[in-house]
Parts: C-alpha cells; sequence; structure tokens
C-alpha cells in the first residue's frame, strides 16, 4: 500500500498496546524503515519497575537520551527518501517523567527535555492506540517479558489516564486515534488493511477509527 502522502508516522500508545508491532508491520508491508524504541538497551529499566523511586530519574534520562539521538540521526539523514514509521512520538515522553519523578528531578528532566526536543523532526500523522488497563495487563502477562513482571495495575491505570489526557490535547499533527480493543491489526489481517485504507484515506485532522467503522 503506497503511503507517499505520510514521509514519517508515528505509532504511540501505553506499554502492551501493540505499538511497536504494529509498527514492525506497517514498515515491513510498505518498504518504510522502521524506527523504533530500545527499552532492552536501557540498564535501569528493570530495576525501575521494582523500585521506581529510585530508578525513576536515571530511567527517563536514558530513554531521552536514547529517542533524541535515534530522531537526530533521522534528521541528519535523507528523511524523504523512504517513509519512516516510529514507534514513539518525543511529545508524549514528559507523560512518564510527569509520573515517576519528584519535583525537584522533574524539573531538571524538562530543562534537558525542552533544550534537545526543538530540532526533533515532526510527524506527518500520529496513530494513537487505545486499550483499557485490564487489556494492557494482559497483553503484558501474554508476552512474558521479565522486566514488565513488575508493572502494577495502578501504574497501567495511571498511564492509560495520562496518555488519554495527553491526545485530548493533542493537536500538533493529524491524529488517528484507534480502539484496540475491537481492532487487532496485528493478529488479524483484515483489521490491519482496514486500518491501512484509513490511514491512506485519512482527510482530517483528528479522526477516530475502531472495528465497524
Amino acid at each position: 500500500m503506497n503511503l507517499d502522502k505520510y514521509r514519517f508516522i508515528v505509532v504511540e500508545g501505553p506499554i502492551g498496546v501493540g505499538k511497536t508491532s504494529l509498527a514492525r508491520r506497517i514498515a515491513a508491508e510498505t518498504g518504510a524503515q522502521a524506527l523504533l524504541e530500545q527499552p532492552q538497551e536501557n540498564p535501569f529499566l528493570q530495576r525501575f519497575y521494582k523500585d521506581s523511586a529510585r530508578y525513576a530519574l536515571p530511567t527517563q534520562i536514558f530513554f531521552l537520551f536514547q529517542r533524541m539521538n535515534q530522531l537526530r540521526d533521522l534528521a541528519q539523514t535523507d528523511l524523504f527518501s523512504a517513509p519512516v514509521i516510529a514507534d514513539f512520538l518525543i511529545d508524549k515522553d514528559p507523560i512518564f517523567a510527569a509520573l515517576t519523578l519528584a519535583d525537584d528531578e522533574l524539573n531538571l528532566y524538562h530543562q534537558m527535555y525542552d533544550h534537545f526536543s526543538q530540532a526533533t523532526p515532526r510527524p506527518d500523522l500520529v496513530i494513537y492506540l487505545q486499550a483499557t488497563p485490564a487489556t494492557l495487563a494482559e497483553r503484558i502477562k501474554r508476552r512474558g517479558i521479565q522486566s514488565e513482571s513488575n508493572i502494577s495495575d495502578n501504574y497501567l491505570e495511571r498511564i492509560c489516564e495520562s496518555y488519554s489526557r495527553f491526545f485530548h490535547q493533542y493537536e500538533s499533527t493529524p491524529l488517528l486515534m484507534v480502539n484496540a480493543e475491537n481492532l487487532n491489526p496485528i493478529e488479524r489481517s483484515e483489521d490491519f488493511d482496514l486500518l491501512m485504507k484509513r490511514i491512506v484515506g485519512m482527510r482530517g485532522k483528528r479522526e477516530f477509527f475502531s472495528r465497524g467503522d
């Protein structure tokens, strides 16, 4: 399917919703370049899930610089040589900082974020995948990643609420909100085809899509 109208697409959503799998599949099906987070490279992540108060700041700073470096490398290449599909939106990075950092740590984080985020490329489209905390918990358990085994239901609820608030106010780029409760573009090819048709046919600045639309 032709994605020429979009040169840079971001797939976003809370942990467990399937954003990385969808980004990979869109890239594979369209010949686009996949730009993916590398959480396994963060040496603090597993410790953060066990002791969030102690390891929140180094975990957050590592991810911030990792994502900034990925976007910097992208900006230094010819972004328009082929479409790019990413599984992270740098604008949402402060969501996790606000949830996990103490006030003095959060002030330090925001100084760093404001300094480095200005030069990052903007996506042409953001696809926001939504699901309930219960669905996320089930998917996280099913995929069985050891570092995620200590994620609490309370943390998932706070993440979902923060994502909802963030994207309710998000106006920086076109936004397609996808109900991932009843649409599974990863495991069902017909759902993937429906989603891709909606992406290509999107005309508004802000649209919602679920199975049956």
